[in-house]
């Protein structure tokens, strides 16, 4: 029984002996009554010792999924898949809810980084700094515009990418789901039309369709918006907006060329459109790039970033950059609504980014994300899968198995404890497809590699 322990993760051995137990009985499915190889066994094969195997499978005592038979070790209890009930479900953005899931599936299609890439460290001691010194920060609410502090900080940083806007024009937000938010309640009435990208992010779809806004697709490329649609949609519908991802697109993963980004802003000029650039991924980013908001933000440009995909998905930290009048009216929405972003959250964060530590942690984020990304597309490669264009940084490749049978590359999915992105979770209009999220974080687990292997062409497949 080989569980596949990565020592230099962040996750405890033992929560991975877990994980990796409830997986392997899932994948083999395993009757009731099966007695489990002895502890002592699994320690030797897997280099553990027999201490964590012990408290790994006490644990699953306790959620049922195992029992403990004096004499006799550990045995089933009960299918992993009936245990899934008593679990968290492991939702991700883009999931198809139906699939249901168990601890210790690998999230091969999720939208963040996985738990064991965190870093607890700095983090940790900038909490501690904030209980320390800072009452306000734990007691208070925020400002309206957002702790001052910490849109210094991101003034800085967009200084960095060519955006230059006063810090009165910087507004904090719960996260850039909560800037969207803002965004379209306040700025766009039911019945109004945009411009969606299709493949493009599933929750904006719904938070457009909760506001009773209309959608029509202009197609993505690995260049960005098709702009010959883009401009036949605008004459034809005449849209009072667009949202559109930079760099590193969900899901596709591809980034704007500059030509496509200054004829975006040509278009929205013509047309009379408001532009709203989502930029989450924006610190996974080095190098030249062109954004929309680098080329000048007014009334028509609304840039939203966020530090959720990079430090903390939890600590909800993002912000909304935009002309005077239109912060101004976003503010008094944010405040009616929900009485400010978190002043907790908010200082951790602003001393995360004073002290460099930030800087530091994406720096060697993307390090470990391009030599992950290099090996993905190799092991897409040596699968024959087909790769919309070939991203160069960011989380997502975009790729489809060449199998005819689709239902066979979901089944060769989950019977080696993969969950895939639901096919119909990237279009506007639900329209499924065969075409995959692939996280490049989670690519390189062995799970996943066997995986791709089994759905390559011309080969045996594991039955």
């Amino acid at each position: 029984m080989e569980l596949r322990i990565d020592r230099q993760a962040l996750v405890p051995v033992v929560q991975q002996i877990v994980d990796a137990l409830a997986s392997w009985l899932r994948r083999g499915e395993v009757p009731p009554g099966t007695r489990l190889p002895s502890v002592r066994q699994i320690a030797r094969i897997n280099l553990l010792s027999q201490s964590s195997v012990v408290e790994a499978c006490e644990r699953l005592v306790a959620q049922g999924v195992l029992a403990s038979r004096h004499g006799a070790g550990f045995i089933v209890a009960m299918p992993a898949l009936v245990a899934q009930g008593q679990q968290d479900c492991p939702w991700f953005e883009g999931a198809e809810m139906k699939q249901g899931g168990i601890s210790g599936e690998l999230k091969l299609g999720c939208g963040g980084l996985p738990e064991s890439w965190r870093e607890t460290g700095d983090l940790s001691y900038a909490i501690r700094q904030v209980s320390r010194s800072d009452m306000a920060g734990l007691f208070n609410y925020s400002t309206p515009l957002g702790l001052p502090a910490l849109r210094q900080q991101i003034h800085k940083r967009l200084k960095q990418l060519d955006i230059l806007v006063e810090e009165s024009r910087i507004l904090t937000t719960a996260g850039a789901s909560q800037g969207l938010d803002l965004i379209v309640r306040t700025l766009f009435k039911p019945g109004d039309c945009v411009v969606v990208e299709n493949p493009g992010y599933s929750l904006l779809f719904d938070l457009l369709r909760l506001h009773g806004v209309s959608m029509i697709e202009v197609p993505r490329t690995p260049r960005g918006p098709d702009i010959a649609a883009l401009e036949a949609l605008l004459v034809k519908y005449r849209p009072c907006g667009i949202f559109i991802n930079s760099f590193y697109h969900n899901p596709t993963g591809s980034s704007l060329a500059p030509a496509v980004a200054q004829r975006v802003l040509q278009l929205a000029k013509t047309y009379g459109l408001l532009v709203i650039e989502d930029d989450v991924y924006a610190d996974l980013h080095s190098g030249p790039g062109t954004r929309l908001a680098a080329l000048g933000i007014d009334d028509n440009v609304i840039y939203v970033g966020s530090y959720s995909k990079t430090l903390s998905s939890s600590l909800r930290v993002g912000f909304v950059v935009a002309g005077a009048g239109v912060i101004s009216r976003l503010a008094e929405v944010k405040m009616i609504s929900s009485m400010g972003a978190s002043r907790f959250c908010e200082s951790v964060l602003a001393s995360l980014l004073a002290s460099g530590a930030y800087r530091k942690l994406v720096q060697r984020q993307r390090q470990r994300l391009s030599n992950d990304r290099e090996a993905a597309l190799q092991v897409l490669e040596d699968a024959e899968w087909e790769v919309f264009g070939k991203p160069v940084g960011g989380l997502f490749i975009w790729a489809r198995s060449r199998m005819s049978d689709y239902a066979q590359v979901r089944k060769q999915a989950q019977r080696f404890g993969v969950l895939l992105s639901s096919a119909t979770a990237f279009s506007p209009t639900a329209e499924a497809s065969d075409w995959q999220r692939i996280n490049v974080a989670y690519a390189c687990d062995p799970r996943a590699r066997a995986f791709f292997q089994a759905t390559a062409l011309d080969r045996p497949q594991a039955f």
